[in-house]
């Protein structure tokens, strides 16, 4: 019998330009069996695909972003030495054939986060799709840590000179710690955190057999946990996933001396580290003082019926 997720599970563990966030396994622990993948093959040979998450509530079935995922959207395999023309034509025929498959899985919306690598979103376009940009800011090249950190804002740097000398960082935080201190960094803007410890137990459970993801924190003299900062990273790159800060302690910059850490384990890895964006100002003027570069990337929505089972309209305004 054709088993089309593990088929995409087995495909995604041999590319190695894939995101982890679009890996089967990725896919797995983040939406347990609340997930589908659309595969376009050739000669029996997968060309195009797009793994997706699901939910259905209230009679509204949508595809949407999948929590703790950056980006899970179109995934197409070039051939080798295409001309710039003849690889948008590829783009075009890969992503209608997706389409076709996606407005055949009877949804009322349809929302993802492309990669950054994806700039052509044209085909989604002409078939009625709407698109938003939102931005991440990646460190390209990690390679020469002194180059990188005379790079950093004046404020940055002097943040930690202050930070070092206060405080030690370690790795061996567990990951329920880990959970407590994200929480409160929810729990001190008044949010309830979108996902539970279970879900993490299963990322990180997922993420320590391949060996791809790291704990650091920092704790002063009275070992005292200020902050903490969760890594993840694939082949091309280390992601800034998740962080928790004490509200008690956000004055002593431990936040800024962990994303120094994760860009020199990135540095150690040969990677880029991507600090998956925000699009909240005061974070985006945070990252934006180490001297990383500004990618955009598409958010991609449509809604197919603007009626629910009670008559009353769905407004889709592209952020679910």
């Amino acid at each position: 019998m054709y088993d089309k997720k593990q088929r995409y599970r087995e495909f995604s563990e041999k590319e190695k330009t894939m995101p982890i966030f679009s890996k089967g396994w990725w896919m797995d622990a983040v939406c347990r069996d609340s997930w589908d993948v659309i595969l376009i093959e050739e000669n029996n040979e997968i060309i195009g695909a797009l793994p997706y998450c699901f939910t259905e509530y209230e009679g509204i079935k949508k595809i949407q972003k999948a929590v703790l995922t950056q980006n899970n959207g179109v995934l197409i395999k070039y051939p080798e030495s295409l001309k710039y023309d003849t690889k948008l034509s590829h783009e075009k025929k890969i992503m209608n054939l997706i389409i076709d498959e996606i407005e055949s899985l009877n949804i009322n919306r349809y929302q993802q986060y492309f990669h950054y690598s994806i700039t052509n979103w044209l085909p989604f376009y002409w078939r009625g799709y709407s698109q938003t940009t939102r931005y991440t800011y990646v460190i390209e090249d990690t390679s020469d840590l002194e180059t990188l950190y005379n790079r950093f804002n004046s404020n940055v740097r002097k943040n930690l000179r202050k930070a070092t000398k206060q405080l030690e960082v370690r790795e061996d935080m567990g990951v329920e710690d880990f959970y407590h201190m994200n929480k409160m960094t929810f729990d001190r803007q008044g949010i309830e955190i979108p996902y539970s410890l279970e879900l993490i137990r299963r990322v990180d459970n997922e993420c320590s057999k391949r060996k791809v993801n790291k704990i650091y924190y920092c704790v002063d003299d009275n070992f005292n946990i200020h902050s903490a900062i969760y890594l993840v990273w694939d082949d091309e790159s280390v992601y800034y996933l998740m962080s928790g800060s004490n509200p008690l302690y956000r004055s002593s910059q431990s936040l800024t001396l962990l994303i120094y850490e994760g860009i020199k384990l990135a540095n150690r890895l040969g990677k880029k580290f991507d600090f998956e964006g925000s699009m909240k100002e005061n974070i985006e003027r945070f990252f934006r003082q180490f001297g990383p570069i500004q990618k955009p990337y598409h958010n991609i929505y449509k809604e197919f019926n603007t009626k629910n089972n009670n008559g009353m309209g769905i407004n889709l305004s592209g952020e679910l």
